[in-house]
């Protein structure tokens, strides 16, 4: 009986012991959250209207929802693009034909290119290749095309997966930009806030010193 009550000591014993050890960083965890919510609530302010609003704070809540739109409507673009990749892959694949192209005009983002479908037909996709990164002018490449609109073409070994950070790195900047707007809306709107008692004590002095 004395070594099953020695036992259960030293297993409480090893509980507390990992509870304060572990507690220290959960603590710091909770600090964490708690300083990002504070500078959440600080420099993110709402986007409703609120009783006794000012014109002023109407005018910078108006702007800040404009804000918060147009990182939305970004974000909107990025998806989408990623999703047109997509969708151009699997009409590719469904009718999948390959062909060597050559390159005429390589760019980061827009290459131009020649190819000759197996029945002697030469084409040069009006808006080139997708994925046309990491291509030279001149260079011989193995392509894959649509074979019912051969004009959708893309390089060979290439798909939609080549278009997500482009695509998530456009959506994170238009969200950094956007953050920084918001923060200058809201210093500008507390500057207001601070300046408007001057304005009402000086108001009421002067109606003062008139009566």
């Amino acid at each position: 009986m004395s070594e099953a009550n020695d036992r259960a000591a030293v297993s409480e014993a090893n509980d507390r012991a990992a509870v304060s050890e572990t507690s220290p960083l959960r603590r710091v965890q909770a600090d964490v959250v708690r300083w990002l919510w504070v500078a959440w609530r600080a420099f993110m302010p709402h986007l409703y209207g609120e009783p006794g609003e000012t014109r002023a704070g109407r005018i910078l809540r108006r702007i800040r929802i404009g804000i918060v739109v147009a990182a939305c409507l970004v974000t909107l673009q990025s998806v989408l693009l990623v999703l047109g990749a997509w969708r151009n892959d699997r009409q590719i694949e469904r009718h999948l034909g390959v062909a060597e192209a050559t390159v005429l005009d390589a760019g980061p983002r827009r290459s131009t290119i020649e190819f000759v479908t197996p029945d002697r037909v030469t084409y040069r996709p009006e808006l080139g290749v997708l994925y046309p990164s990491e291509l030279d002018n001149g260079m011989r490449i193995y392509v894959e095309y649509d074979t019912n609109n051969p004009d959708l073409v893309r390089v060979r070994d290439r798909n939609a997966a080549l278009a997500i950070i482009p695509a998530g790195s456009i959506a994170v900047v238009g969200w950094l930009v956007a953050g920084v707007a918001l923060v200058i809306t809201t210093l500008v709107e507390r500057r207001i806030d601070r300046r408007r008692p001057d304005i009402q004590d000086a108001t009421s002095l002067s109606s003062q010193l008139s009566s």
